[in-house]
């Protein structure tokens, strides 16, 4: 699994004009499931992301999770953080996890967030979605389960 996060004051998605998810600060995750992807990358994720040290603490140092701030999560599905671009200029999808495998997954990576007590808005799974945020630093961090 592979998870873009951007640390946001800010963040929405909007599907056929209508906003179906918002959050404050926190993060805008992105998340893309692979074809072998298993409980064990999720289980990673969900155990990382919440604890990630990338918010300031009062010295401005990027020290605070996003359970120390009590930060949000806007989590949309993205199966082109899988794409393979070694070969020719059109990527390749090939890996990525079939839409009945990726939605189990993205749907039990968002109820983990949510019983460890954070604050998770969405997006529509397969929906064709228009994704807002204000980059808060600018912080992008890529994790990878696999590395």
């Amino acid at each position: 699994m592979r998870a873009l996060l951007q640390r946001v004051s800010q963040a929405s998605v909007l599907v056929a004009g209508r906003e179906v998810g918002a959050i404050g600060r926190g993060f805008l995750l992105l998340l893309g499931v692979a074809e072998a992807d298993t409980e064990a990358d999720l289980d990673y994720l969900a155990k990382k992301i919440p604890a990630l040290r990338v918010f300031p603490d009062p010295d401005g140092k990027m020290n605070l999770s996003l359970t120390d701030i009590r930060g949000a999560l806007l989590v949309v599905s993205q199966f082109t953080l899988i794409a393979d671009t070694r070969k020719g200029n059109r990527p390749s999808f090939f890996a990525a996890a079939r839409p009945e495998k990726a939605s189990q997954l993205y749907e039990a990576f968002v109820q983990r967030m949510r019983e460890v007590g954070l604050e998770v808005a969405t997006g529509i799974f397969a929906a064709d979605m228009q994704v807002s945020l204000v980059n808060d630093g600018p912080v992008t961090i890529l994790l990878d389960s696999k590395d």
